[in-house]
């Protein structure tokens, strides 16, 4: 969707992320990338997020096929209902943020003696 027609969700989004309030992070939006347009952009970080509405129910193998030219090219997806963004916009921005700065979250250590580390089975 090109700037005219924004919905509220990628209004409420933007107002977030322009001008580099996001952790000073750079995002631009409706950036041409590869023949698509992505909603928002951060070439820092490699990384595109897009919000889908009701519409992208009916079009997932179009979204998949967007998303998989996206990371052939090296570029990281987030995808975001409309809904995540309007109701819970703090949640969005924490993702977005550990995905474009590469980190995880870290679990409270439990006391010393407390709790085990598990290794994955190999198969």
């Amino acid at each position: 969707m090109l700037r005219g027609a924004s919905t509220d969700a990628e209004r409420k989004l933007w107002s977030r992320l322009r001008n580099r309030q996001l952790e000073g992070l750079k995002f631009r939006r409706q950036v041409p990338l590869f023949g698509l347009y992505a909603d928002f952009f951060c070439e820092s970080a490699n990384l595109v997020v897009e919000l889908d509405g009701g519409q992208h129910a009916s079009q997932t193998e179009w979204d998949m096929n967007r998303t998989k030219v996206l990371q052939e090219a090296g570029i990281h997806v987030l995808r975001f209902w409309n809904n995540e963004v309007l109701e819970n916009i703090e949640g969005v921005l924490a993702e977005i943020v550990r995905i474009a700065k590469g980190t995880t979250p870290h679990p409270v250590p439990l006391p010393v003696g407390e709790g085990t580390v598990l290794q994955p089975e190999r198969q």
